[in-house]
């Protein structure tokens, strides 16, 4: 009986030794400060003529303690081209990222651009242009060369 006792003993404190280690949260450390903050996540052209313009920009600021670097921004595909600041941004400031959509093709526009930094917070941003390209117009009122009308 005394067997059995310690046995279980022995066996209880295995189970809720182990079990109480694997319950145990890792201490989460970043080892970068810098933390991303964007003006906003999308920016929406509304409709636009096929041909303008197609250039926005976005303010990234640094909220963190330490320089964010932003070692790659990727647009979707080739119409969407984004220019992100070579140099860190330092603590508190702020710096843009230029996007230029090809507006030479009509339809919606539906497009993202992926920011990636050292940032502690999102070191995979996204952020989003939309919108609709019109076709432009192809010319005048049309003119009547069929001869005299009928009266």
């Amino acid at each position: 009986m005394k067997k059995a006792i310690l046995s279980l003993s022995i066996l209880t404190a295995v189970v809720f030794g182990f079990g109480n280690a694997a319950l145990a949260q890792p201490e989460v450390t970043t080892t970068s400060k810098a933390v991303i903050s964007i003006d906003k996540d999308v920016h929406d052209y509304g409709t636009i003529e096929q041909g303008a313009n197609g250039e926005c920009t976005f303010t990234v600021t640094n909220t963190g303690t330490e320089p964010l670097i932003i070692s790659l921004c990727k647009g979707s595909c080739g119409c969407t081209v984004p220019v992100c600041p070579q140099e860190p941004i330092a603590p508190g400031a702020s710096a843009k990222i230029t996007v230029k959509y090809n507006t030479a093709n009509p339809g919606p526009i539906n497009k993202s651009v992926t920011i990636t930094s050292n940032a502690s917070n999102e070191p995979s941003k996204v952020v989003r242009i939309s919108g609709n390209v019109t076709a432009k117009p192809t010319g005048g009122a049309p003119v009547n060369t069929g001869g005299p009308t009928n009266q």
